[in-house]
């Protein structure tokens, strides 16, 4: 039975079966390329996407359980900020500190940040780093990541 869903503030009809993980229909059925598979448990981070605008892991998410909510991904992330941009301030902060590496792990964190920013707009070093707990980056990137966060926040005042 086809199911609706709101992503990047479009409706998509997919066909998979309601207790499919969303990052599976959000990557194979939708071609959504944003949110990376790491380690299917909800520890990594790389699926992270928003759900009205809060962080859920899309590893762990059946399809069937998000509804009608509003769905994120670093993609549709400009649409959050405003009409016409190209960037959302987090994925300009990002260039700027030249905050990735390898990149696989970033989609994740850049949905952290933005979560984080919506709940606390000026956060300090250790709001920051709290809020990007639980997303892993191998690269070793953390503290370009942290300063990038930190930018956006300035940017976004």
């Amino acid at each position: 039975m086809p199911l609706t869903i709101v992503v990047n503030g479009k409706a998509h009809v997919v066909e998979s079966a309601p207790d499919t993980p969303l990052l599976y229909v959000l990557r194979d059925e939708l071609g959504l390329d944003g949110p990376m598979f790491g380690c299917g448990l909800s520890q990594c981070g790389a699926c992270a996407v928003m759900l009205d605008k809060r962080e859920i892991r899309s590893c762990t998410t059946a399809v069937g359980s998000v509804g009608n909510r509003a769905i994120t991904t670093v993609e549709g992330l400009p649409k959050l900020w405003k009409n016409g941009a190209k960037l959302h301030p987090v994925q300009q902060a990002w260039i700027d500190e030249q905050a990735p590496q390898c990149g696989y792990c970033q989609s994740g964190m850049m949905i952290a940040a933005v979560s984080l920013l919506e709940r606390v707009p000026q956060p300090n070093e250790s709001q920051i780093k709290q809020g990007l707990n639980g997303h892993l980056c191998r690269c070793g990137t953390q503290p370009r990541i942290v300063k990038a966060v930190a930018r956006a926040a300035r940017s976004m005042a």
